[in-house]
């Protein structure tokens, strides 16, 4: 069965906002066994909304939109496809009553052009909003189904699998199953080389790769004759390449790097203390965005300065002045020192050179030095990192929560 994916909004096509919508529903719907043939972007122009869902109506069995619901003169999707089937924008008596009480919950009055937003073409159904005032609406092409959702992602996401999903999971064929596989520790390339030859030994699958720096995720896709022959042929090659990619294999789906290293800490029973300089507290960040970080993580020192250096954590100011605040000896101290303050089963410390100026000819811009320490003492090591600042901060706190999650294993 196949659907198409369109996102609606001059900031789109103007490179205003990263589109994050398409690649999200695009994934969401292979995953329940769609066909995704087309990815459209357009502006918020009526003629060309209507003729691009006129276009895609006859090519695909289900459409997919976001945005263009907002409450300004701009938000014109509801009105474009009220047009383009011929029928008039009807004003919805509880979607109207939805959005004014949504704003007396914030003590607030609604305006008058929120109210545009209670508006949908005549024989649409509604899809409520619960976290937002820009409910949904979904329409017939002909024999073509199309759902129209808010471009706010979280507002959307949820809208799609509460209401879409429902309505067209019927829909997909039970012929397709895929496996997504997230890695981190080698580039593209290198995994590409070492999964050739996957797609010639198991006929019917398809090996895709999605490079989300500085992550490379392995999509395994298989068709077959039934549900199930698709299932054991994607479980085949799944194995085969997981075989081929042990060493740098970290989750599934949507684990996301740091939830992994958090959830082997959860596991293990284990704190966890952290000293950072050069990625300027993006090592907690990247933690604490995870639900449940409480109970592993203690603390999160941001020692950027020498002087916080000597001040918070208490590293000797002959060490800074004698081997330099980028060195070995300095994240020593930096670990030892938050895992003493902590308390911590393990600390994590990291120090270096994110650019674009500081580097020197022995410790160039990139080099990073990250040390971990534990009840069975200090290690430490350095790492060349390559990149602009902000690639070299986000590799290094990768290679510091690769290092945290080798020493709870």
């Amino acid at each position: 069965m196949t659907c198409a994916v369109v996102c609606i909004g001059t900031e789109l096509t103007r490179g205003e906002l990263v589109n994050t919508n398409a690649a999200w529903l695009a994934a969401g719907l292979t995953d329940i066994g769609f066909e995704v043939v087309e990815d459209v972007v357009i502006d918020d122009f009526t003629p060309r909304i209507t003729s691009t869902l006129m276009r895609l109506s006859r090519v695909s069995k289900v459409i997919v939109c976001t945005g263009g619901l907002g409450p300004t003169t701009d938000d014109l999707t509801a009105e474009a496809v009220a047009e383009a089937q011929g029928v008039k924008l009807v004003r919805d008596a509880a979607s109207l009553d939805h959005i004014r009480r949504r704003f007396e919950k914030h003590g607030r009055i609604m305006s008058d052009s929120n109210a545009k937003q209670a508006d949908f073409p005549e024989g649409a159904e509604i899809l409520p909003n619960p976290i937002g005032t820009a409910a949904g609406f979904s329409v017939r092409f002909g024999e073509t189904l199309a759902f129209f959702m808010p471009g706010v992602p979280h507002e959307m996401k949820r809208m799609f699998e509460e209401q879409v999903v429902p309505r067209i999971r019927a829909l997909a064929p039970a012929d397709m199953v895929q496996v997504r596989l997230r890695t981190f520790g080698v580039p593209e390339s290198v995994v590409g080389e070492r999964l050739a030859g996957v797609e010639a030994a198991h006929p019917g699958v398809i090996i895709g790769y999605r490079a989300h720096f500085p992550e490379i995720e392995v999509k395994v896709l298989a068709r077959g004759t039934s549900n199930a022959e698709a299932r054991a042929l994607c479980e085949a090659a799944t194995a085969d390449v997981r075989a081929r990619l042990s060493d740098i294999i970290y989750g599934e789906a949507d684990d996301t790097f740091a939830g992994v290293v958090g959830r082997t800490l959860r596991q293990k029973g284990q704190t966890l203390a952290i000293a950072e300089s050069c990625t300027g507290g993006l090592v907690g960040h990247m933690l604490t965005r995870e639900p449940g970080a409480s109970d592993f993580l203690l603390v999160d020192v941001v020692a950027y300065a020498n002087s916080a250096k000597t001040r918070l954590l208490g590293v000797d100011e002959d060490v800074i002045r004698g081997h330099g605040p980028v060195s070995s000896e300095v994240a020593a101290s930096m670990a030892e020192a938050v895992r003493r303050i902590s308390g911590a089963d393990i600390a994590l410390s990291l120090t270096g050179i994110a650019g674009p100026s500081g580097g020197t000819d022995d410790r160039p811009v990139g080099t990073v030095f990250f040390a971990v320490a534990t009840a069975k003492g200090t290690t430490v090591k350095e790492r060349k990192l390559p990149g602009d600042r902000l690639q070299i901060q986000t590799l290094a706190a990768y290679v510091a929560l690769s290092l945290v999650r080798q020493h709870c294993e």
